[in-house]
């Protein structure tokens, strides 16, 4: 953002002449404790809004978990498919990190809808301290940091992909990928050999963790290079965190690869928007992410930062999905709230009471925004319509896949509709026929035909619809999960009003096997 420092007259020096006082990569010293400490305020403002409004884990793990079980029960080895989703199962091709973690877990002890719960806060509160870093660095300031933490901790987007149940593995990829990224800056800046060898394993673990976080570093790292470190050395650098995360990542890309091909990769590349996937958001019309786009903007005219407005612009473009702009957009947010200031300044002209009355000016900003958005938080988690943070089960779909578990038979096959199906294979090992869970794995196109009957059979209000869109993925069900009331497909609301209860009713060829206040379950008569 810029090399020289700010003004120090009451004493305190700024973070980049910490280090040039001290000779050395010091991530976090005294005087950012407090500030890191309003980002971290507002993380666990965010966590507990979550928790205190969501008994159950938002969103769907049931996957993870079934992956993280099959590891256990392979002796830590990797197994080739997971059993349950689909009549044949879906190959594993997934970065296996933060599976092997889950498996640890679950062998201690811990219960899988719990964890799912619980777990994802802790890396969505451990993320924010490279975010903190990286927004103090980047502009030299500890408040632009504080709002970049600030800004991250409430945004109902990042929360959405990583404090409900998939943060089990999204939060920890976010997580290693902002610690690459955040060292490679320092590497790109500073030369530091230490930030070399973070970066590299970070790196590392964010290949081993998710796929799309691990592009999101690499485009992160291009730009870096070709906009703030365009010299031999940085090449290097850069080669060496590359191709040493590589090496890190290499059993499990060896793998996979000798055991599905390339294929699998292929194939899930085409599904989830796809590299490209965020034009056809941008067509569809504004939105949100616009707004990150308009502050880089401001930035490259007001001071020439041609890497933020690069680095938006890519994320933009390259992910349909909007948390990546977000990402960029919290550090645009504090580079700008630095240059507005800086701006202020020197209109005001300097004094040194200035700096004591600027600092207090920006931690009341800070926590006022923090409970502001704490606030709206609170308000979007508990509309009946939840945007963020929709909960795909609750203790009737518990009672029932207990039920299931206990008194089905070992090979009984399901349509499960609404998002409860995802959880129905790790919860009572029984096969889900019709969902699109790790089918981007085995062929893109069987994974629209399988999302489209998923969405299609989660709307049936007749026997016949059920049966016809089974059919349409050549399923044939012995089990009907229908929910009662209220339930979500794919994260929208949506209700049953007992039409389909009553289609089934009265047809011969199914007959109620179970029923509790939210869930009833058909069997086949033959």
């Amino acid at each position: 953002m810029t090399e020289e420092s700010t003004p120090t007259e009451t004493g305190e020096l700024s973070p980049r002449e910490v280090r040039m006082v001290l000779g050395r990569w010091v991530p976090i010293d005294r005087e950012d404790l407090r500030w890191l400490g309003i980002g971290l305020g507002a993380g666990l403002l965010a966590v507990a809004v979550y928790l205190a409004t969501n008994p159950y884990p938002a969103y769907g793990a049931g996957l993870y978990v079934q992956i993280a079980t099959e590891i256990s029960a392979h002796g830590y080895g990797l197994p080739a498919w997971i059993p349950g989703y689909t009549a044949d199962g879906v190959p594993f091709a997934y970065p296996p990190l933060q599976f092997y973690v889950l498996a640890v877990l679950l062998d201690l002890g811990a219960d899988p809808v719990v964890l799912a719960r619980w777990l994802p806060s802790v890396g969505y509160l451990a993320l924010l301290v490279p975010v903190y870093l990286l927004g103090r660095d980047y502009t030299d300031s500890r408040p632009a940091g504080a709002a970049a933490s600030v800004v991250v901790a409430v945004n109902p987007q990042l929360l959405q992909w990583h404090l409900s149940a998939g943060g089990v593995v999204r939060a920890f990829a976010l997580l290693y990928a902002l610690t690459a990224l955040y060292a490679g800056y320092r590497v790109f800046e500073t030369g530091s050999k230490r930030a070399l060898a973070v970066g590299t394993v970070a790196f590392g673990a964010t290949v081993l963790a998710h796929p799309t976080y691990a592009l999101f570093v690499v485009v992160s790292y291009l730009l870096l290079w070709v906009l703030r470190g365009r010299s031999k050395s940085g090449f290097v650098a850069g080669a060496i965190v590359g191709v040493g995360g590589a090496v890190i990542a290499s059993p499990w890309l060896v793998w996979a690869i000798t055991t599905h091909g390339v294929d699998v990769f292929v194939a899930a590349g085409g599904t989830h928007g796809g590299i490209g996937g965020g034009i056809p958001t941008i067509l569809d019309g504004a939105s949100f992410t616009l707004l990150p786009l308009a502050g880089a903007v401001y930035l490259y005219v007001a001071r020439r930062d041609v890497f933020l407005l690069a680095w938006t612009v890519a994320a933009e473009l390259l992910f349909a999905q909007p948390r990546f702009v977000f990402l960029a957009g919290a550090l645009v947010v504090a580079a700008v709230g630095v240059d507005l200031g800086r701006r202020v300044e020197l209109l005001d002209g300097y004094v040194s009471e200035a700096i004591d009355r600027k600092a207090a000016l920006a931690a009341a900003c800070l926590v006022v925004g923090t409970t502001v958005g704490g606030a709206y938080l609170a308000h979007e988690m508990t509309l009946t319509t939840d945007p963020s943070t929709p909960q795909f089960l609750d203790s009737d779909d518990l009672d029932a896949m207990t039920w299931v578990a206990d008194e089905t038979p070992s090979d009984a096959t399901f349509v499960v509709l609404g998002d409860a199906a995802e959880w129905l294979p790790a919860l009572t090992d029984r096969t889900l026929l019709v969902g699109p869970w790790g089918v981007e794995w085995r062929d893109s196109g069987m994974y629209d035909r399988q999302l489209t009957a998923y969405e299609s059979v989660s709307q049936c209000q007749s026997v016949t619809c059920v049966e016809s869109v089974a059919a349409s993925v050549s399923a044939s069900p012995e089990y009907v999960y229908v929910p009662k009331g209220q339930y979500t497909i794919r994260g929208e609301s949506t209700a049953q009003f007992g039409t389909l209860e009553r289609s089934f009713e009265q047809s011969s060829s199914w007959a109620r096997a179970y029923e509790n206040d939210g869930v009833v379950v058909y069997r086949a008569s033959d």
